[in-house]
Formats: structure tokens, C-alpha cells, sequence
């Protein structure tokens, strides 16, 4: 071993080649790489068995590939390869494993390489795997993208195979995690790990949350006979134990056919199983608990859910791996006793992307009392509502079973269960939504509301002018107390509790007495004051100033940046062009995808965002589109009413019903366009802040406090709040947030989580479906075929007249493509949430709350959509 000295670990030279695992520690990843510095930590622990080896440094990767200068315009024309072009990916990626693994070892480094070999036994037979600097680290786990060899024996075989881990760095999937997750291929190095070979009986892998729920309680052992790659490769299908408090809890055992041993002279080979040996267990019930113990421990070292890989030889077990599990969605952090349940806000939002700080901390100051946080994600601890009375919790699952049915049997599940939440404990609870007060149907008190919210708004945007620096945070600090009075005020909850109380009644209403149901949804069609889906119709109007003009709508079509209204009065109709579209952002600009989060590009900061929808209209609608659109709504709407009270009247004691019908369905239309006004005042009033907070970026730049305006997303309302006011900042903090929002992207949000770490489903639990439907939520009646167009990003939103929209939600940022499309299926979805109301007011025949959708759907597929029943068939 070269430089056997004791202060190794904490003194590495980059002459330093080989490091043994006594000498790691996870403090040496960029020396050592991922695996090699969790294996290091591994020998630490007391009680762990693991196998001996050696580190190959990113010292010796780095020598050797230094002497390939073509290697840096490869790498150069790696970066800039779109993640999805996989055909250019795999050849690029294939001419650098070509360039590495052609590359000559030096005699010195070689003889350095291989020399550690005399300890473990000059020809023991080993495993030599790849260990990457950006591998098993806690937020990315980079698992099975590099390669890795077994039973390799002999110090040539070494040398080869460790350049084929180096190699390896570049595979298509390892390049193209890179290119998606932010890594630079240059700062990712490779070490290698040689570490003598086990000849199992049985191995398998640990994980010690359960990595399907993420219960952190439950440890999931997978096992097989002989080496784990059997498994790894999907070869056998392995034998599956769960462990809880000390007992195995679930077991099944499956027949397996096949094992893979060591084969002679070195590599592995296939060895079928007798019929005697292929449903034998692999592990006795004592093994699977000592197994289960054993990752406990090895979690306890490194504080957080482990993926661990390990073998049974001799009757003992021995680790040869672990890694973080990054999948899994965090736990919110309490300080409340006792197991908790939380629901998630974005589900109700119509919003579960992550959210950056400062968005997480301006919507904590926007809402009446503070909610968890995990994950990038807002929720609300409902645990109280769920262990009050019985009539509390009744009434609160009732309420979210008109949501969000899956939340609500989530919870039911939850409860139903008996062993995580304590018993009823009698008290009654204010209901969530108190019951509407009567009000006049007077249309007036909708207009007084929206006036004063428009006062409101018009003040904060004249005073916030004359304030700068920490004075700027103070004043928008003391102004959150009139957005919530405004959003909150008892007036306009009123309001709009009254327009979602009349739906409710008119639904359960008309199915009891004429068999129909969802009515509302056509009655809902053209009401006043819905900003909303007048957000929607808007744009066909600016469709309608661009259509008579060739030279605009060609320009529009090449557009690629957000500089592009300057550029529009040069051409034919270019001033027009510009003023409609400037009078849209004027009213509509502050709305974007993910609107809630502050930090998100407004399309008055991205304006090139509505292009897509804006060439759209012009090519799918004619001249006055917008108009005819809502008569027709409103004619659909009088004939819908005038049709359910004829069919009253005719029924005994008619007259009663029809008149009590007639004046709901005039409350209905009175208030239910104001549901969409609330949010948009807040979002008007984010955009104000917004634009403050920009300036008082650039004014910390210029100053040389941040390094880029974007930094301030990164940092909570509070914590910029003090850097404006002492002009100093962590910079440290602003990456590792950037690097932990990247981690949260790719989590997705559950709808229930518990404190126990486990994601909760729901189901729907009906068969009134025909086989193989989608089963999901009704929010709007009527049934329609079509073309799927499954779009994740409405920028993206390439559809034609008579399209079915598929995605994951849809908050009020989508409604422009509302008037292209014939139907909608969401993912995410409420009967009260934004989309179910303009897909109401639009009569789109709409499913929301369609687990996997967006996957389950093929983009092109001709689907059935069932409004009135909730489920989408796949016809083709």
C-alpha cells in the first residue's frame, strides 16, 4: 500500500494514488467518489462486516486523462446536447468511452494501482466498481450508472477493468442524469473500487424505509440465491421480507430458477436452480430481522435512510455497499407530540412543482396560520381535525371528499387502521368553512368587492415607489396585513362560499329530484366576473389584432426571446400587434404557471410564453371569436335553466321546487365568477412586490452583495430582508439551496403524508367504470372523443380545435388554451379548484385527479372522456 502513514486520510498529495478503506472517510469524496467514501464510513462502524479493498484516487483518472487534449472539445460539445436528443448522446457519449478506455496506464501508475493487490492476495478474485464524485451523495444517487466487474482476478484484469469504470463516467445514462440534474461533466471524476470478492449463498439489497410508501419504520430486505446481480439485472425475481418493530411483517417468497456464481479463471456465470432449491427461502425469519438490525445501525451512522447492499456468506453477513435513498419525500419537521398527518397544499393549489424560498416564505406570510414545509412543498398538519370528535372529523373528510376524493380516503385509510392516531377524543372543532351567512343576490356586492381590492392594489403600487433598501422590506412586511385582509376579509369568503354553496345545492338537489347529474356545471357557463376564463377570452382578441397581418404572424412564428415586442413596429400591423398584446400583459401579465410561487417568470417578465397560444388562436378561431364564444355560454346556460325548471314543475309540488331552483340558480350565477377573483388579486399584488424585489436585487449586484439578481430566490423574505440591511450574505447557503431545490424537482408530492415518512394513496373504490378506464374525478358533464395532447408545459401547448388536454394540473395561468380544447384530463383536481371552474364555465367535458395521466396516456392516443361519470377511456 503506498503511504501507509496514519494521517493519510486527512493529508492526501496528488501524488497519492491508492487509499485502503481504513483510510477514507466521507470527508474525501472528491478523492475517493461516492461508493469509495460510503465504504470507508462502512469499516468505521462497530459490528460491520465489510469486505477489504482499496480506492483507486481521482488523482489517477485525472493523470491518465490528462493526456487526452481531444477529451475537452468532446466534453465541450457534451454540455451543450439537449438531455432528450438521445441519438446524439449515445454517439458522442460512445466516442469518449472509445478515447478513455484507449488511453494508456503508466508503468509507475500501474505498478501503484495494482500493488495493494499483494494484501488481499495477488490472485484473489475481486470486484472492481466505478465510484464517482457525484455518486451516492445524499440528494443524488447516480445508482447503476457507472459500471462495475466481478471476480476479476489477476493485476492485468485489474488495470483493464478499472479503465472501464473510467469509461463508464460517460455513458448515455450517466450523461444524460448529468445534463437533466445540473452536473458538469468536468467536475465529475472518477475513482475506482477494488475490493476482494465474496462467494455468497444469498445477497440481496436492504433498504431501511420502505421505498415504495417511504415508511420509515418498515425495512425491505429483496434476497436471492448467489451473487446479487441476478437480481440487479432482473433475472430472478427475488424473495421480499418486511421488517417492523423488531418482527417480519411481510413475506413472500419467489420461485427462482436461476443464481449467478463466480465462474472460474475469473467473470460470472449462470447456474440454474433445482426444483427442490427454487422456492426455498432464502433467509430464515431470525436472518431477515438480524439483516433489518443491521441496517438500522448502518443508518443511525450516516442519519438518513439507507439503500444497502450486502451478502450472506458463511453465515454472516457482510455490506458491500450502501447509499442514501434520494427518492424518498421528506418528512415535514415538528415540534408537536405524537404520530402527525399532513395534506398537501399544492394538490389543492392546482400547483405541486417545488417551490424556491423565498416563494415557500412570501406564501407563508400570505396565509392565516404557518404550515409545514418539506420537499419544496407546503402542507397542513390535519391531525387535530382527524383525532377531535367524531362529528369534527366527519364533517372535515366529507368537505375533502368533495375536493379531492383520493385525499379523502387517504385519510380514511389512515384512520381506519386504528394504530397511528389516537382515538376520538370528543371535541368539537369550528368547522374548516363555516357555513355562508345569508346574502342578497345582488350583484353589487360582487362589484364592491372587486372595486376595493382595485383600490387596494392601486395603492400599494403608488406607495411601494418610494421605498428602498431594508425601508422596502418593512413596508412590504406591514403590507402582507392588507393582502390577507383583502383575501380573507369576511365579505368576500362570503361570497364566495355563497357561489360554492349554490353548486352543491343544485347538484345534490337535481340528482335527487330529476335523476341528473353534475347540473351546475352547464348553469356555471358565461357568468359575470369570472376573471379567469375572461383571461382566456381576452386573448382571442389579441388574436383578432394580429390576424389581418402575414409579416407579424411570420415573425411570431420565429420568435425565440422575450425582446420581441420592441421589435414589432418595424414591421406591417406591428404597432397594433404590440399595443394588443401590451394591453393583455397590462391586465393578465402577472399570471405565469406556478403562480403562487413568487419567484416564478411572470409573463409580463417572459412575455414569448404566450406566443404558442397567441399563433394558435389566430390559426383556430375566426375574427370575434371571443364574443360568440360567451353568448353562446350564456345561451347554453338559459336553456339548461329553463329546461330543470320545466322538468320541476311537472313533478309534485313542483312549483315549490322550481321556484326555490330558479332563485339558486340566480345566486349561482350571481357569485360564482367571483371564486377566481381572490387569487387574482393576491397574484397582482405578488407581482407589485415582485417587481420591488427585482430592483432591490439589481441595486445588491451592482453593490457586489449577490453574484446574480436570481440569487435573492434563494433565500427566505426574512433572510434578504437582512441582507438589505447589513449588505452582506451567505453565499454557501444561496448554492446549497440551489442545489437542494434541484433535489426537490424531482420529488413528487404525495397527497397525504404521515410523520412516519409514508405517502398514503387513495382510491376511488367505485366500479361503475367500464374495464380498463381511467377512473377519476367529474367536475364537468358531458362526454367527448379526441386527440390526447399530453403537454407538461403550456409553453409547450402545440394544440388544434378539438384537442383533449392531458396534463398534470392546471391553474389559472392554462385557461387561454381552454377555448382551443374539446376536453381535459388533469392529474391534480378538485371540483372547486381553478381548472374545474373555467372547464365549467367553458362546458368542457373534464376528469380531474387521474393518477398518472400524463404517463398512462400517449400523446396522440384517441381517448373518451366522461365528464358526468369521471373516467377516460383509451380507445386507440
Amino acid at each position: 500500500m503506498v503511504d501507509t502513514d496514519s494521517n493519510a486520510a486527512t493529508s492526501f498529495s496528488p501524488g497519492r494514488y491508492v487509499l485502503g478503506f481504513q483510510e477514507v472517510d466521507q470527508g474525501q469524496l472528491p478523492i475517493v467518489g461516492g461508493k469509495g467514501a460510503h465504504l470507508g464510513e462502512l469499516s468505521r462502524i462497530e459490528g460491520i462486516d465489510v469486505p477489504p479493498g482499496y480506492c483507486v484516487t481521482t488523482e489517477a483518472f485525472r493523470r491518465v486523462v490528462a493526456d487526452a487534449p481531444s477529451l475537452e472539445d468532446l466534453l465541450d460539445q457534451l454540455s451543450k446536447l439537449d438531455p432528450d436528443d438521445q441519438d446524439a448522446i449515445g454517439a458522442l457519449s460512445a466516442e469518449i468511452r472509445g478515447v478513455v478506455s484507449g488511453l494508456a496506464i503508466p508503468d509507475d501508475l500501474a505498478a501503484a494501482l495494482t500493488r495493494p493487490l499483494a494484501e488481499l492476495g495477488e490472485n484473489t478474485p475481486c470486484a472492481v466498481r466505478s465510484s464517482a464524485t457525484a455518486e451516492d451523495l445524499p440528494t443524488a444517487s447516480f445508482a447503476g450508472q457507472q459500471d462495475s466487474y466481478l471476480n476479476v482476478v489477476g493485476p492485468e484484469a485489474v488495470l483493464e477493468h478499472i479503465k472501464s469504470c473510467w469509461a463508464s463516467l460517460f455513458t448515455e445514462r450517466a450523461v444524460t442524469y448529468r445534463l437533466r440534474n445540473g452536473f458538469d461533466h468536468r467536475e465529475v471524476r472518477m475513482a475506482v473500487v477494488v475490493q476482494r470478492m465474496v462467494s455468497p449463498a444469498v445477497s440481496g439489497v436492504l433498504f431501511t424505509a420502505d421505498p415504495v410508501t417511504g415508511h420509515r419504520e418498515v425495512t425491505n430486505v429483496e434476497a436471492s440465491f448467489g451473487l446479487g446481480e441476478a437480481l440487479v439485472a432482473g433475472l430472478v425475481n427475488a424473495d421480499v421480507y418486511q421488517v417492523r418493530d423488531g418482527e417480519v411483517v411481510h413475506k413472500a417468497v419467489a420461485t427462482k430458477q436461476l443464481a449467478i456464481q463466480p465462474a472460474p479463471g475469473g467473470g460470472t456465470r449462470q447456474e440454474a436452480l433445482g426444483a427442490e432449491v427454487q422456492q426455498q427461502p432464502t433467509l430464515t425469519d431470525a436472518q431477515v430481522v438480524r439483516l433489518a438490525q443491521l441496517g438500522r445501525r448502518i443508518e443511525a451512522h450516516f442519519g438518513q435512510p439507507q439503500d444497502i447492499e450486502w451478502c450472506l456468506a458463511d453465515g454472516d453477513f457482510q455490506v458491500v455497499q450502501s447509499r442514501p435513498i434520494t427518492t424518498l419525500f421528506p418528512i415535514p419537521p415538528t415540534e408537536e407530540p405524537g404520530n402527525r398527518v399532513y395534506l398537501s397544499v399544492g394538490h389543492q393549489q392546482m400547483m405541486t412543482d417545488a417551490m424556491k424560498p423565498l416563494g415557500l416564505s412570501v406564501w407563508q406570510l400570505t396565509t392565516p396560520r404557518p404550515m409545514a414545509e418539506a420537499g419544496g412543498r407546503l402542507f397542513v398538519d390535519v391531525t387535530e381535525r382527524l383525532t377531535s370528535s367524531q362529528r369534527t372529523r366527519e364533517e372535515f373528510l366529507e368537505l375533502m371528499g368533495k375536493s379531492d376524493p383520493l385525499m379523502r380516503d387517504a385519510m380514511q385509510t389512515v384512520v381506519d387502521r386504528g394504530d397511528f392516531l389516537p382515538p376520538a377524543n370528543g371535541a368539537d372543532l369550528p368547522p374548516v368553512v363555516a357555513p355562508p351567512e345569508q346574502v342578497e343576490t345582488d350583484p353589487a356586492i360582487v362589484d364592491e368587492l372587486i372595486a376595493s381590492n382595485q383600490a387596494s392594489l392601486a395603492s400599494v403600487e403608488r406607495d411601494i415607489q418610494a421605498h428602498r433598501g431594508a425601508d422596502l422590506f418593512d413596508f412590504v412586511l406591514a403590507d402582507f396585513q392588507e393582502l390577507r385582509r383583502q383575501l380573507f376579509a369576511p365579505g368576500s369568503r362570503q361570497a364566495t362560499m355563497v357561489g360554492m354553496d349554490a353548486t352543491w345545492w343544485l347538484n345534490d338537489r337535481m340528482r335527487e329530484w330529476l335523476g341528473e347529474d353534475n347540473a351546475a356545471d352547464t348553469l356555471t357557463q358565461s357568468v359575470p366576473h369570472n376573471v379567469t376564463s375572461e383571461m382566456g377570452l381576452a386573448l382571442l382578441d389579441v388574436a383578432d389584432a394580429i390576424r389581418p397581418h402575414p409579416e407579424v404572424i411570420a415573425f411570431l412564428r420565429e420568435v425565440t426571446d422575450d425582446g420581441f415586442l420592441d421589435e414589432l413596429p418595424a414591421l406591417a400591423g406591428g404597432r397594433e400587434a404590440r399595443e394588443a398584446i401590451r394591453g393583455y400583459l397590462d391586465q393578465y401579465g402577472m399570471r405565469c404557471v406556478g403562480e403562487i410561487d413568487i419567484t416564478r417568470p411572470r409573463w409580463s417578465e417572459r412575455p414569448s410564453a404566450l406566443v404558442p397560444v397567441i399563433l394558435g388562436n389566430v390559426e383556430n378561431f375566426e375574427a370575434g371569436a371571443s364574443r360568440r364564444l360567451f353568448e353562446q355560454g350564456e345561451r347554453e346556460a338559459r336553456q339548461k335553466e329553463q329546461e330543470l325548471l320545466e322538468r320541476l314543475r311537472a313533478l309534485p309540488d313542483g312549483a315549490r321546487k322550481a321556484d326555490e331552483t330558479k332563485a339558486v340558480i340566480d345566486r349561482l350565477r350571481t357569485f360564482i365568477g367571483y371564486r377566481e377573483y381572490p387569487k387574482y388579486g393576491m397574484i397582482s399584488r405578488y407581482a407589485i412586490y415582485k417587481r420591488a424585489l427585482l430592483g432591490e436585487a439589481e441595486r445588491l449586484v451592482r453593490a457586489g452583495v449577490l453574484g446574480a439578481v436570481e440569487d435573492i430566490f434563494y433565500l427566505r423574505f426574512q433572510e434578504l430582508h437582512e441582507v438589505a440591511r447589513t449588505g452582506e450574505v451567505n453565499h454557501q447557503l444561496i448554492e446549497r439551496r440551489r442545489a437542494e431545490f434541484r433535489t426537490h424537482q424531482a420529488l413528487t408530492p404525495p397527497r397525504v403524508l404521515t410523520s412516519d415518512g409514508e405517502a398514503v394513496t387513495g382510491s376511488y373504490r367505485r366500479d361503475d367504470a367500464p374495464d380498463g378506464a381511467l377512473l377519476g374525478l367529474p367536475v364537468s358533464t358531458g362526454t367527448v372523443e379526441g386527440r390526447a395532447r399530453v403537454v407538461l408545459e403550456m409553453t409547450g401547448a402545440d394544440l388544434e380545435a378539438g384537442d383533449i388536454l392531458v396534463t398534470a394540473y392546471t391553474d389559472p395561468s392554462w385557461s387561454p388554451v381552454f377555448v382551443t380544447i374539446q376536453g381535459l384530463v388533469t392529474e391534480v383536481g378538485g371540483m372547486m379548484t381553478h381548472g374545474a371552474v373555467i372547464a365549467r364555465e367553458y362546458g368542457l367535458p373534464t376528469v380531474v385527479g387521474v393518477p398518472g395521466a400524463t404517463r398512462l396516456i400517449q400523446d396522440g392516443q384517441r381517448i373518451r372522456v366522461n365528464g358526468t361519470s369521471g373516467y377516460v377511456e383509451i380507445l386507440s
